[in-house]
């Protein structure tokens, strides 16, 4: 099982993005999308950097609240997941 992190648009380079989510950054591919998207713009991505959707802000916001919650809970670190 995979689970994506929401991750912010900060740099956009052609098919390429920076993201970040929780303080890191990486590189991503958009070539499995079928939008445009736009720096500040969330998604979601697998394993491998490839980002297979776009999510709104607000869908973001609520699903990294509730890992912080999570976290928070049991004491883990979300970089660990």
């Amino acid at each position: 099982m995979c689970m994506a992190v929401p991750s912010r648009i900060v740099a956009l380079d052609g098919v390429m993005a920076t993201v970040e989510s929780y303080g890191c950054q990486r590189q991503v591919s958009l070539m499995l999308l079928d939008e445009e998207v736009s720096i500040g713009d969330y998604l979601l991505v697998r394993a491998g950097g490839l980002a297979f959707e776009r999510i709104e802000a607000e869908q973001a916001l609520q699903a990294l609240a509730l890992m912080d919650e999570i976290a928070a809970t049991d004491g883990g670190d979300v970089h660990t997941w």
